[in-house]
């Protein structure tokens, strides 16, 4: 899935949030710290970890490419 994003970058786990991945940012905040999330398949356990459009977030089987929504 592509999320399309309006500023420079957006948090972990606020992404998760905002791609309905879990139900809240505290939820996305524990999944981050267990180790169940990857950034460029790479294991990713900084719940403020800045992603930028181009970097790919992978999450129980779902894979979420960060874009761009600037025109």
């Amino acid at each position: 899935m592509q999320f399309p994003i309006r500023e420079e970058y957006i948090e972990l786990c606020s992404l998760l949030k905002a791609a309905n991945l879990v139900q809240s940012g505290g939820e996305g905040k524990i999944v981050v710290a267990q180790g169940l999330v990857k950034v460029d398949g790479r294991l990713e356990t900084r719940k403020r970890c800045k992603i930028r459009p181009g970097q790919t977030v992978e999450f129980e089987g779902n894979a979420i490419e960060v874009v761009s929504a600037r025109t």
